[in-house]
């Protein structure tokens, strides 16, 4: 599941591959773009910015993409079998020379003038792991709304950029705190450290093929995706539900004894 550690590095691989190269190869497959052509530019580079990808291209021109749910981007060698999916999910492929990166099933792929970003990625709070972090401003977004449940808040793009389903979970657990306390509940020094330490995980795992909020070798997660199994502080049995207004799937873990408070089966 893409998240603002898995969009960094897929920003990596493509900046690696593509950046300071022309483009020999264009095709965006996608009905509004199916006539452009970036054939003769080069890649001036790839940015994340939480989790969404800026391809930047010589000649005033950004391919904005995002991930979502089960996008990909994949980067080929030459003669390398692609084996991202099917024909049929891709949406846009970038080729030089050397490199071919192809992006699947992603569900945003927009071609806008690089002056125009702000149009796609303007409405975001501070990125977890770009150059504009702020941690006070992303604690003072959080808190803007205090009745809102803490995993919601976690998860508006407008108030931190970065943070999924996964990490959300993480997080309220290491706070001791459940997905669905209003935020403005939470005792003053854990609000303080919520941004730092939201931080500080996406950093650690920024490197790391395999995400891990433990440190542990037995397992990297304290209760994403580990219902029924039993919590690794307590011995309680991890808990799952759907968290937000139902328009889509928002699978959220947590431990009713380390993480006490208003939940679902309440």
């Amino acid at each position: 599941m893409p998240e603002g550690d898995t969009v960094w590095q897929t920003a990596r691989r493509l900046h690696t591959a593509l950046a300071g190269h022309v483009l020999t190869r264009s095709d965006l497959r996608v009905p509004k773009y199916a006539t452009a052509d970036l054939t003769g530019r080069s890649v001036l580079d790839v940015t994340p910015r939480g989790k969404h990808l800026l391809t930047r291209i010589e000649g005033g021109l950004t391919l904005h993409s995002h991930l979502r749910m089960d996008g990909s981007w994949k980067v080929y060698a030459p003669g390398e079998r692609w084996s991202g999916g099917p024909g049929h999910q891709i949406r846009v492929i970038l080729g030089t020379a050397d490199r071919t990166a192809v992006g699947y099933r992603l569900p945003v792929l927009d071609l806008l003038r690089t002056t125009d970003e702000e149009r796609a990625v303007g409405h975001l709070g501070p990125d977890l792991l770009g150059p504009d972090w702020d941690p006070g401003k992303a604690l003072a977004n959080l808190l803007r709304d205090p009745a809102r449940p803490l995993g919601e808040a976690l998860l508006d793009q407008r108030n931190l950029a970065g943070i999924g389903n996964i990490y959300k979970s993480e997080l309220c657990f290491l706070l001791r705190a459940t997905p669905w306390l209003p935020i403005g509940d939470l005792p003053a020094e854990h609000a303080a450290h919520l941004p730092p330490l939201a931080k500080k995980l996406l950093e650690a795992n920024r490197d790391r093929p395999a995400r891990s909020t433990t440190g542990r070798r037995d397992q990297n997660l304290y209760v994403y995706g580990r219902a029924p199994r039993p919590c690794l502080r307590c011995h309680t049995s991890i808990r799952t539900a759907n968290q937000g207004d139902g328009s889509r799937e928002r699978p959220t873990y947590w431990c009713p004894t380390c993480q006490p408070g208003p939940s679902p089966h309440h």
